[in-house]
């Protein structure tokens, strides 16, 4: 007999290739609280939030060898999925609204081209909110702006210069000093693990 409450994060999720139920309600009641937390402190709406929190656990038992464990913690990489799925229903959400409200081919020039992966989420992954909170604070209020819109609001980095009027090389060294400092700081509280 499994003890589903007392195995380990990696322990459960290769049950999940067995498609083991039991496993991922362990999962689900372990890690759905920070899940829903994340998607609802980036989209606002408990409905839309609890959609995401549905999508990510369904994708987790459809692909559970999506987790390597050598990469890091289970947690971690299961915000990272959170994190990126808010991002695309943010994004949606500006491109339907941009679409409703231009309504033709000018809508189409109001749109700005994803601008790739978001940088602060390296920064973000993994870390419990009040430990993150403290990084933070030590931030000048320039780089938290560009974290927060990066991060919280999914905006792409020229869309983040378009919305504080900055030039898109100051908007990325920002951010790339932003994280660095996030990255200090968590390297301190022992929470980050360091890539390679």
């Amino acid at each position: 007999m499994i003890d589903y409450q007392g195995a380990d994060d990696e322990a459960l999720v290769a049950r999940l290739a067995e498609k083991d139920a039991d496993a991922l309600e362990a999962l689900y009641d372990r890690h759905s609280r920070p899940v829903f937390s994340l998607a609802l402190k980036m989209l606002g709406e408990v409905t839309a939030a609890e959609e995401v929190v549905q999508e990510v656990f369904l994708k987790l038992w459809r692909s559970p060898e999506r987790f390597v464990a050598g990469r890091g913690k289970f947690r971690s990489w299961l915000l990272g999925v959170t994190h990126h799925r808010a991002v695309d229903e943010l994004r949606s959400r500006r491109s339907d609204t941009s679409r409703r409200v231009a309504g033709d081919a000018e809508a189409e020039t109001l749109r700005i081209p994803d601008g790739g992966p978001d940088p602060a989420e390296v920064a973000w992954l993994g870390v419990q909110h009040d430990i993150v909170q403290r990084a933070l604070d030590t931030l000048p209020p320039e780089q938290r702006e560009v974290i927060d819109l990066a991060y919280f609001k999914g905006l792409t980095h020229s869309e983040i210069a378009a919305a504080l009027g900055e030039p898109l090389g100051t908007v990325k060294t920002r951010l790339r000093l932003a994280i660095q400092k996030l990255r200090s700081a968590l390297e301190t509280e022992r929470l980050w693990a360091v890539k390679p």
